[in-house]
């Protein structure tokens, strides 16, 4: 399932060969203005409010009162999957943590006469802090810009709310309102979720960019941060990575970049449906670019290993640079992969991470064309943030980083 992002950096990017380590630079002098709202995992992404978001206003300062201090873990194989209690009492819910979708939603039971709800599954009944949104509430007026689709009226007189992703993805039901209680002294107030009970998935989205009815926003935490550990390549096998609300002990080693800069009009201008954003996502698993850029890096690729590459092979319809043989020879061939930001802040992808097993003896670099999934935007995705800390400060509008070996990060 492939999500996206939250801030956007507006770019102007260079392809260049390193000068001396081998290393293949990605770089880009990230300058920006604010601009209308994207969601690059939706078939229509001029339609969904800050999905690789930057709302159209300041937002609020968050107060010390508003703060959360809470450490979990979380699942990683191609998505991270965080489990979070939600509800009073707190019934503990499979999340995809997403910093490329605003709405948080939550997989419901839908009720059957004397059919048990499944473990994995909201109960609202056994929920005293639980209620739905009535189709008066203002969210549910027509053509709001946060969704997808237009909020409706259902049969009931509750919020009705179709999300689309571009992966084909189908999340629909009603809009409630739920409160996530982290301890007998630390809970949310009610926040605005989707309650899914027609859907494809079987785990919920737990939205952290910066749109209004995101968790984040809704919950107002001034930062948060993960770290992704190294993917397992074995079958089944799930890696555990950490996630923090609020502060994180790790931050003192953390390079800063600001969210939100400016940028000459004349050097790259997004247009209305969110061409030219770049966004650091958790929820997307590969790398995503615009086809200038793209182009670039393969042009690269084929003059390092293009005897190497495996002719008229596409994975997953937005990648070709991909290969038979052994990975770690072919890692060694291409060499590191570094993407610059500005103040000198990098992420380097090592050479012997370089590629992903994309299964039946296939080994792919992890970065796709965005044209192909509808989308001009260019996406860093969760497969080039292994081994990392990243951290939204939200507060400051700046994004941190810091190399870890986040499967033994506190």
């Amino acid at each position: 399932m492939a999500k996206f992002l939250p801030f956007l950096f507006f770019l102007f990017f260079i392809v260049s060969q390193a000068k001396q380590n081998d290393t293949v630079s990605i770089s880009f002098p990230l300058t920006s203005s604010v601009s209308p709202d994207v969601k690059a995992r939706t078939s229509n992404p001029s339609l969904v409010s800050v999905s690789k978001h930057v709302p159209r206003r300041q937002p609020r300062a968050r107060s010390s009162s508003s703060s959360y201090n809470y450490k979990t873990t979380f699942k990683y194989s191609m998505a991270l999957i965080v489990a979070l209690p939600i509800g009073t009492p707190p019934q503990t819910q499979q999340m995809v943590l997403d910093t490329g979708s605003q709405l948080s939603w939550i997989q419901c039971h839908k009720k059957a006469p004397r059919k048990p709800p499944p473990t994995a599954m909201f109960d609202p009944s056994l929920s005293s802090s639980f209620s739905v949104v009535p189709c008066n509430h203002p969210l549910c007026k027509p053509r709001i810009p946060d969704f997808t689709l237009p909020t409706s009226c259902d049969q009931n007189r509750l919020c009705h709310y179709s999300y689309f992703y571009a992966d084909g993805t189908l999340a629909e039901e009603n809009l409630v309102r739920e409160k996530f209680t982290f301890s007998r002294s630390q809970s949310t107030p009610p926040l605005i979720l989707g309650c899914a009970t027609d859907t494809s998935e079987d785990k919920g989205i737990l939205g952290m960019n910066l749109g209004r009815f995101s968790f984040a926003s809704q919950s107002k935490i001034s930062k948060f941060s993960y770290c992704v550990p190294t993917r397992r390549t074995q079958p089944g096998v799930s890696s555990t990575g950490s996630f923090y609300l609020g502060e994180n002990p790790n931050s003192h080693g953390f390079r800063y970049i600001n969210l939100l800069l400016a940028i000459p009009v004349q050097v790259f201008r997004p247009d209305a449906g969110g061409s030219g954003q770049t966004m650091i996502d958790s929820g997307s698993e590969f790398t995503y670019l615009v086809e200038e850029a793209y182009n670039k890096v393969r042009e690269e690729v084929v003059k390092l290993v293009g005897p190497r590459l495996k002719k008229g092979y596409v994975y997953g319809e937005v990648a070709d640079m991909c290969f038979d043989g052994n990975p770690m020879d072919i890692g060694r061939l291409i060499g590191d992969m570094t993407f610059e930001f500005e103040k000198g802040v990098e992420i380097t992808v090592e050479k012997h991470r370089i590629l992903a097993d994309v299964g039946g003896g296939v080994h792919c670099m992890g970065i796709g064309r965005s044209n192909m999934l509808g989308i001009a935007s260019n996406i860093i995705g969760n497969f080039h943030q292994q081994d990392l800390w990243v951290e939204f400060e939200l507060t400051n509008r700046r994004v941190g980083f810091g190399k870890a070996d986040c499967s033994r990060a506190a």
